[in-house]
């Protein structure tokens, strides 16, 4: 599984890999529900990242797991542990962040298509929620 696609309302695309090594359950899990689309909010308290709260309810484990991202990394909070506060959020950082609670870190943009998540961002910040559509990459 190379990756998956981000399209946004602009017809925008914006290309992902996975963290095969690091997040092999969540990556599984994610591409099984590929394709899908989402309602993507800007955080109020966790920086530089859009977010939904509605994201599948995946009951898989808790790996690669952190409050820690780089910039470009997506996030996935699986429903176990219960106690966990981002479960059935999926999260993309676009600069700098810390989450409220560890969440799956199980992919990044490529690269080259970080300007455009951080145009993205920016966009929902400025400008409010936006219908993200995710895609696997063939």
């Amino acid at each position: 599984m190379p990756g998956f696609t981000i399209k946004t309302p602009s017809h925008q695309i914006i290309r992902f890999r996975y963290y095969q090594d690091e997040a092999p359950v969540t990556v599984t899990a994610f591409a099984g529900i590929l394709p899908f689309t989402k309602l993507f909010f800007h955080a109020r308290l966790s920086g530089q990242e859009v977010w939904t709260d509605n994201a599948h309810g995946l009951d898989i484990i808790q790996e690669n797991a952190s409050v820690f991202t780089k910039p470009g990394e997506i996030v996935l909070g699986p429903l176990n542990p219960e106690r966990a506060k981002t479960a059935n959020c999926l999260g993309i950082y676009y600069g700098e962040g810390r989450g409220l609670d560890a969440c799956n870190i199980f992919g990044i943009v490529e690269a080259d298509d970080l300007p455009l998540l951080k145009a993205l961002g920016e966009q929902i910040w400025k400008n409010g929620a936006q219908l993200l559509t995710f895609e696997a990459i063939a």
